[in-house]
């Protein structure tokens, strides 16, 4: 079901930017092989086929759950300061609150969650359109209410297409970010410098909810809070048992993170199961990157060993002969991917 998700939203992301044919990594469509502009020219005609399919029965959705499809950022001009969608009715906006106050009442309860996660990083100038730039699958932790990990495990990068296929690569030198947060410290492993970064936390967020991290909205959520910050709605969702959530950035210290964000909950449970996240200069043609994240094995309020056990497991600490770089707290979320930072490079 997940990876249904995430494929609908790559049709829909991949509309958005259907006007923007970049060349791929190592040359230009006139420098390829006459049977490798061939097999491109195919994929883009079965990725275009695949996304007016996927668009048309997003559509047909959204009609039946008369809900509104998903917003285009590509049509939404950067750093904007003002609602993206018109105002929702009403009813949708009776709608909308009862969702939320269920998913805060579900964060709420959460004392602990694990789960595992796939990401893939699209950019088209890294990779052919429809192609991820990326493959990369890590772990999450949490511990209520301010204990959290993130954690890439592996990284492989985009290395050409063979037989029509795109293949992937491990660079040496290339890893992907890894941040703890034990309740006190924010601490952000540098794997190719060996270093860490340590920030100390205030007192007065200490015992505080984790809410900026590279994940926005997975490890808790405050409904008023997410309405401060963000303009959100519900949108028709792909699939049937999926409620679908986007949200706006208001305040330029969040755009400054993600221009947009997708959320597809678990309409049982409340608990994400996907999640697309685009770059805060995101752009069709100058900066077309964005991320789609896909949870697995979610596991909630399962420790068997105790609540201590369990957060000694993940709060992890530097290797001893790393350098150790202490700095001032910046209340800003770890870095995003979909920024389009290179990958292993923290701050």
């Amino acid at each position: 079901m997940m990876r249904l998700i995430c494929s609908v939203w790559l049709a829909i992301s991949i509309h958005s930017l259907s006007h923007c044919q970049q060349p791929q990594a190592g040359g230009t469509t006139s420098q390829m092989s006459s049977q490798a502009a061939d097999a491109e020219a195919a994929a883009r005609e079965q990725m275009r086929q695949q996304t007016e399919q996927m668009m048309a029965r997003q559509a047909a959705m959204a009609k039946a759950q008369g809900l509104p499809v998903p917003g285009n950022p590509a049509a939404v001009p950067n750093g904007t300061n003002q609602q993206p969608f018109p105002n929702p009715t009403p009813a949708a906006q009776a709608q909308l609150q009862e969702i939320l106050l269920a998913w805060e009442h579900i964060s709420k309860g959460t004392k602990t969650l694990e789960c595992k996660f796939d990401r893939w990083h699209y950019d088209m100038f890294a990779a052919p359109p429809g192609t991820h730039a990326t493959k990369a699958d890590g772990v999450i932790r949490y511990a209520a209410p301010d204990k959290g990990k993130f954690k890439v495990e592996n990284l492989a990068f985009y290395n050409g297409m063979v037989a029509g296929n795109p293949t992937y690569k491990i660079q040496p030198g290339q890893f992907g970010e890894h941040w703890v947060c034990d309740g006190e410290r924010l601490i952000e492993f540098d794997y190719a410098k060996e270093e860490c970064h340590v920030q100390t936390l205030p007192p007065t967020m200490r015992g505080q909810h984790i809410f900026n991290s590279p994940l926005p909205f997975v490890f808790n959520l405050d409904a008023n809070r997410i309405q401060q910050r963000y303009w959100v709605r519900q949108v028709a969702a792909p699939i049937n048992g999926i409620i679908a959530i986007e949200a706006w950035p208001k305040t330029q210290a969040d755009r400054s993170q993600y221009k947009m964000v997708k959320i597809s909950l678990d309409s049982s449970t409340y608990l994400p199961v996907a999640l697309e996240m685009y770059a805060p200069n995101f752009h069709s043609k100058t900066n077309p990157k964005w991320d789609v994240y896909e949870f697995s094995d979610m596991k909630r309020n399962a420790i068997t060993h105790g609540f201590s056990n369990f957060v000694g497991k993940f709060l992890d600490k530097p290797p001893k002969d790393w350098k150790v770089i202490q700095e001032n707290f910046m209340d800003d979320a770890p870095p995003q991917q979909a920024a389009g930072a290179a990958e292993g490079a923290l701050r």
